[in-house]
């Protein structure tokens, strides 16, 4: 049989590890560098944060305000002795919610409980009529806590601030990419529909403008900005400077000649192309013994600096990286005829795909400018796609795989070419 004693109710406020270090916390309070007043502003914008709601904003200044100013004060004692049924008359609220709002704050760490056997609340005074201790509502846990809160507050408001004019600028582009098309007259209607679909398609992954996060944002108005510039027939910084079209060869990094004598740079045909570091067209045909036979040949190229066996960079041909990538047409750049070319667009790509300033740099410092460039490439093509969410991320990260030698940027790119391939005879 059965125990015949009842357990008996628990009795007392529940407890938690989370309350206990709130209560130790607001102990710790150094009462005297915070006055009321910062404390009332502070609880009515908290609500912009999400900790609390209105209604519980509105309790939190009652709280602040019922207790006088001099109890902020270094020999003050912030503590509110007022009962349930009197804090729900002045909020215009019922005991019952007055108590599960005191419990919500409780559990956020703005307020902290000092309870007496009866949870009645009183003061203790000493022989001055001075308050030194009493149960009640203790408000010391917001004077500990008063310089995280309020930046919490200053961070909510940068992002709300950043995400209008994020949603600003994006609605300015859409309209005047929707002006632009409507107005021009000097490209065709099969361009025309191309760029109306472009644009449909940035409309399409925004969805919900208001809702958008702003970095989606910002990443759709360059997209936007650039088709502006496509409908008006801008020139392209490619095309502004004119020694780079007159190239004899299409690959060239810092200043070393590559003589490359394929009359057809741009051809998808296996026949016209016999460089002994271009890609297999059939690749995927070839199987995996063409792979191998390729990364042997890379290892044999590798070299020896300051007596340390150094990570061998594939060569990479122009070609192959224009086909791997689609995107670069996608989004209107100019089809690169030389490394300098690629590597000139390297600071357009990494804004539009949202990469910072020093990602690009480390991987530039880190792989070469022009393999960082074939890197930014890949991971516009990947970002194209959706298979990567975080584009400054993975740069980075390929950054760090290129320091230890585990980046393999011909796989990518044959990888990609491939598939684009596929999709093409599909």
């Amino acid at each position: 049989m059965g125990d015949p004693h009842m357990h008996p109710r628990p009795v007392g406020r529940r407890m938690t590890p989370q309350r206990a270090e709130f209560r130790r916390l607001a102990q710790s309070a150094e009462i005297g560098t915070v006055t009321r007043g910062q404390l009332a502003v502070l609880a009515q914008n908290l609500t912009c944060t999400g900790i609390l709601n209105a209604t519980e904003s509105h309790l939190l200044v009652t709280l602040i305000n019922t207790a006088p100013a001099e109890a902020f004060d270094k020999s003050g004692r912030p503590i509110i002795f007022k009962s349930n049924q009197q804090l729900a008359f002045e909020i215009g609220r019922s005991a019952g919610r007055v108590s599960r709002m005191l419990a919500s704050l409780f559990d956020a760490g703005l307020v902290t409980m000092q309870d007496s056997g009866n949870y009645k609340r009183y003061p203790v005074r000493n022989g001055d009529g001075a308050i030194v201790d009493g149960c009640g509502i203790d408000m010391r846990i917001l004077i500990a806590r008063y310089r995280e809160l309020d930046q919490l507050v200053r961070q909510a408001r940068a992002e709300k601030s950043a995400a209008s004019a994020a949603l600003r600028r994006y609605r300015g582009a859409l309209r005047n990419t929707r002006y632009a098309l409507a107005t021009v007259a000097s490209l065709s209607d099969r361009a025309l529909a191309r760029i109306h679909g472009r644009m449909e398609r940035v409309v399409a992954l925004v969805g919900v403008a208001t809702k958008a996060p702003s970095g989606l944002l910002r990443r759709a108005t360059a997209l936007l900005e650039w088709l502006v510039e496509r409908l008006l027939q801008l020139p392209r910084p490619a095309e502004m400077m004119p020694e780079t079209e007159n190239s004899t060869c299409t690959d060239v990094e810092n200043g070393t000649h590559k003589q490359n004598t394929n009359p057809h740079p741009f051809e998808n045909s296996n026949q016209k192309w016999r460089s002994a570091d271009a890609e297999q067209l059939g690749l995927l045909e070839a199987g995996f013994a063409s792979q191998g036979a390729y990364e042997t040949s890379l290892r044999r190229g590798s070299s020896q600096i300051n007596g340390q066996q150094c990570q061998p960079q594939a060569v990479v041909a122009l070609q192959d990286v224009v086909r791997a990538i689609p995107a670069l047409k996608t989004y209107g750049f100019t089809l690169p005829r030389s490394w300098a070319d690629l590597a000139r667009l390297v600071p357009q790509m990494c804004r539009l795909t949202g990469i910072s300033e020093d990602a690009r740099r480390r991987a530039v410092d880190q792989m070469g400018e022009q393999q960082a460039a074939v890197a930014v490439a890949v991971t516009l093509q990947k970002f194209d796609r959706q298979e990567v969410k975080s584009p400054g991320g993975y740069l980075r990260a390929m950054t760090d795989r290129a320091a230890t030698g585990e980046l393999h940027l011909a796989r990518s790119i044959f990888g990609l070419a491939a598939r684009s391939s596929m999709e093409v005879l599909n």
